[in-house]
């Protein structure tokens, strides 16, 4: 059986880590502040308006030199050309949003030249209000609503070429009240794919919960409480000692 991961996640807005809820800067926390020794990955996600900018390049080359970790990246890729300004500043996998979704040839392409390992595709999920058991994948950082079905939307996206999915939870983002389960088991017993959960985790038990309860290989965390090499030992710990296997 593979052993479960533990991914973090960091947003960053013309250069600066900004906490996830509501996407509002936190100026006390630099990529100096992050210990990188005890993650399994690391994502980088830029939201500034102004794509590929020195200032993220500059920060996907830093993390590349001293994470020696998987490093995944993402932010406006829409074309082959952008995925391959990543990679080649030190990339190991990207992450497409929802332009993957609307352009399925940019998946393929990126496939073809890449393989699909090095491809994750993100789906930002919400429940519906009409009915609560149901969900939709979002954009524009959860503003709009795309109407799309998760599940149908994932095995598009693998069909084409990506070969993981992270599945956010936008209801449960920055609460640290727990994941979303139902939205991770709704995905992942339909898909035969790796899939990492994002969205919600404010304790180890709810890694815990996480990893009993769904048949998923990572755990994604973009809490700044989580940011250290302590903390990252310490839930590792906690999850050995309830009978998970996870990297050392």
């Amino acid at each position: 059986m593979l052993k479960k991961r533990i991914i973090i996640s960091l947003t960053f807005l013309d250069g600066v880590l900004f906490r996830t809820k509501n996407f509002k800067p936190d100026y006390r926390y630099t990529k100096n502040f992050i210990d990188l020794w005890s993650i399994d990955e690391l994502i980088l996600i830029d939201i500034s308006k102004k794509k590929f900018s020195i200032k993220f390049l500059d920060l996907i080359k830093f993390f590349s030199l001293n994470c020696f970790v998987p490093l995944s990246v993402g932010g406006g890729i829409k074309k082959l050309s952008d995925a391959d300004i990543f990679f080649k500043n030190g990339a190991d996998k990207i992450v497409l949003g929802t332009n993957s979704l609307n352009d399925t040839d940019l998946i393929e392409k990126i496939s073809k030249k890449y393989g699909n390992q090095s491809i994750i595709q993100s789906l930002d999920c919400k429940k519906t209000s009409s009915n609560k058991m149901k969900y939709t994948v979002m954009s524009n950082s959860g503003k709009d609503d795309l109407n799309l079905d998760p599940v149908m939307s994932g095995e598009k996206a693998l069909i084409y070429g990506a070969g993981e999915l992270l599945i956010n939870s936008i209801d449960n983002d920055g609460g640290l009240l727990g994941y979303d389960l139902d939205l991770i088991n709704l995905v992942s017993k339909a898909l035969n794919c790796p899939i990492i959960a994002s969205g919600g985790a404010g304790n180890w038990q709810h890694f815990l919960d996480l990893f009993l309860k769904t048949n998923i290989s990572a755990a994604c965390t973009q809490n700044i409480f989580h940011f250290t090499e302590e903390s990252i030992i310490s839930v590792k710990k906690f999850l050995k000692d309830n009978t998970i296997q996870v990297r050392k």
